[in-house]
């Protein structure tokens, strides 16, 4: 029988596990809620989520070892450091604190355990399975309730000295900007995540007096979804809000671009389904404030793999 692999993608909600081949099928799936205080209760949920995948896909081949995605994640040395997302991975004084969850992974269920951040684990997937097949320097882009980064440099992922290369949604965007949950301001992440075009939804609500569609929503619950609705039935207010978040990203963008110099970058995450309307705005933004160097030069790409699976396809990838 062949060898197979699990994969895990871990998020602040749910963690998705899958059983892959070498070839990046996913023969099973399964979601198991993240949102536990008790990091013992998590993990005892999660290996026994492992072990019935392991029980449905025995015939199908061996399980010879686990690769998991996650926030904040530390390839170099198997932890979870300081993630303010995830409810069980923090301290008794409530807050974030270092998890060495690999060891403990690997001692509940006795097989090797990786792990790299998540947005890592993506741009891996989408390097051996996706739309970066064939392309050895890009970097990936999730957009999803934060904003995540992988760099893929002459083949390898770029992890520096430490492990944390690559926390892109934590460049300054805006100078004094918003404050981000990271305790710095400005963050890429509060503008160009999920959650940050609706607090830039809130703030156009609060300082822009045109009729939207968006005057009907409680403005504390509004979401990058009830925006895109809006957009698509045509409010300018919300295309507007999209053009802003478009503007932002390309700026960034082209400063990536400068220290790293990729054929490539990928976009991937829930944020993209939106793209319609902050596309041309983003591409515009990125080669106005690129060097003449680069200019016509980057490929803008949409990630082909489905969201949950890419994480769960690099992740898995990491056994072999």
């Amino acid at each position: 029988m062949g060898r197979l692999a699990i994969g895990i993608d871990i998020g602040g909600q749910s963690s998705k596990c899958g059983v892959v081949t070498q070839g990046g099928t996913i023969l099973e799936q399964s979601v198991v809620t993240s949102l536990i205080d008790n990091f013992d209760e998590y993990l005892e949920l999660l290996t026994g989520t492992i072990k019935e995948l392991i029980q449905k896909t025995a015939n199908r081949g061996i399980v010879t070892g686990i690769g998991i995605g996650a926030p904040n994640a530390n390839y170099l040395d198997g932890t979870i450091r300081f993630a303010p997302n995830l409810r069980w991975a923090r301290g008794a004084d409530g807050q974030p604190g270092i998890v060495n969850i690999a060891e403990r992974l690997q001692a509940a269920t006795g097989l090797h355990v990786y792990i790299t951040n998540d947005a890592n684990a993506a741009a891996q997937g989408e390097h051996i399975y996706g739309v970066a097949r064939g392309i050895d320097n890009f970097i990936m882009i999730t957009l999803g309730t934060g904003v995540g980064s992988g760099i893929i440099s002459n083949g390898s992922l770029l992890y520096g000295h430490d492990g944390f290369a690559g926390e892109l949604g934590h460049v300054c965007a805006v100078k004094d900007g918003r404050q981000c949950n990271c305790g710095l301001k400005g963050c890429l992440e509060t503008y160009a995540s999920a959650m940050g075009v609706a607090r830039t939804a809130r703030e156009f609500l609060q300082n822009d007096n045109r009729e939207s569609l968006l005057r009907k929503l409680d403005p504390e619950k509004i979401s990058s979804k009830d925006i895109y609705d809006a957009a698509v039935q045509g409010d300018q207010m919300a295309k507007d809000i999209f053009a802003f978040t478009g503007r932002i990203l390309g700026h960034a963008l082209a400063d990536f671009v400068k220290f790293s110099s990729p054929q490539a970058i990928v976009l991937f995450g829930g944020l993209t389904k939106s793209r319609e309307f902050f596309h041309n705005e983003m591409v515009q933004a990125m080669d106005d404030n690129l060097m003449q160097i680069w200019k016509g030069k980057i490929q803008i790409l949409y990630s082909s793999l489905k969201e949950s699976d890419a994480a769960i396809l690099g992740a898995s990838s990491m056994v072999w």
